[in-house]
Parts: structure tokens; sequence; C-alpha cells
């Protein structure tokens, strides 16, 4: 298990954040659930992606944005934002081992505050006139980066 986490920004697709769910249960991540959520999050509505993966995932939920960055920075963990209004591309970050990665809603990303509050910000580069890649994909192709800068966790 790596101390490494995904953290989601008031997630709106239950089917991501059951992708990702089951993304970090095999790799060993944690992730961190910032509400309020675009759905309501239950067992039922994230197994249909999660699968049998939602007992092994370490899973937290936090009632707000507040609340979730006091425990990170209590837990002394750099905050790297995935968004498409960041300027370095991600494999050009040196990753650490305690890393919290932040994805942000797929419907509009994450509001100012938040973006301002993250340590690091990093894009994934994209050919001239695509808006974003599926929030689910974007978070396995910078979690595979973060782990293997970091050794997976060994």
């Amino acid at each position: 298990m790596t101390l490494l986490r995904i953290a989601l920004y008031q997630p709106d697709i239950p089917g991501n954040t059951g992708t990702i769910l089951r993304l970090a249960a095999c790799l060993g991540l944690g992730v961190d659930i910032i509400e309020p959520a675009g759905f309501d999050i239950s067992d039922r509505n994230l197994k249909r992606a999660g699968m049998d993966y939602l007992a092994t995932v370490a899973l937290t939920r936090h009632v707000n944005w507040e609340q979730f960055d006091a425990w990170r920075r209590t837990e002394n963990r750099r905050l790297v934002l995935a968004s498409t209004k960041a300027a370095l591309p991600y494999p050009e970050l040196a990753f650490q081992p305690n890393d919290i990665l932040l994805f942000g809603r797929e419907s509009a990303g994450v509001p100012d505050h938040v973006h301002e509050g993250a340590d690091a910000r990093i894009l994934i580069p994209m050919v001239e006139g695509q808006r974003s890649i599926n929030v689910a994909m974007s978070a396995a192709m910078i979690a595979g980066e973060a782990l293997r800068q970091t050794g997976f966790g060994r």
C-alpha cells in the first residue's frame, strides 16, 4: 500500500467515481471524496463501476472543502491539482510519496479558491481544440506516473 491518495472534488458522475475507486483498490491508493457530490454516495450507486472492489478501497468522505483542506494540512500532505488551466505537464512534476492528487467535478472542475489552495497544478497535454479527458482516465494517467516516480509504494 502506498501513501499516495486521490481526492475527488464534488464528483458528478457515479460511474467515474466507481471506476476511480476500483483503480485505487487495485493500486493500493486511498481515496478522499469531498462532498457534496452530484449524486447519492451510496454503495448501490458506486457498485456498478466499482463492483466488489469497494470493500477493499480506503475511502474517506469529507463533508466539505474546508474540512478536507484542514485535514490534509494537519497530515502535512501536498495537494496536486489536475486542471486544464494549469501550465505544468504532469510528467514534469516531481511527485512525492504522500501527495494527494485532486480531480475536479466533471462538469465544472474546481472553483478558484480550491485552485489557489493547491500546492501544485498540473495538466495533461492534449491536442489543440479538445476540452478535457474523462476524469477517471485522467486519474489513471496521473496516478500511474506518480506511482512510477515514487516506486509504487515500495
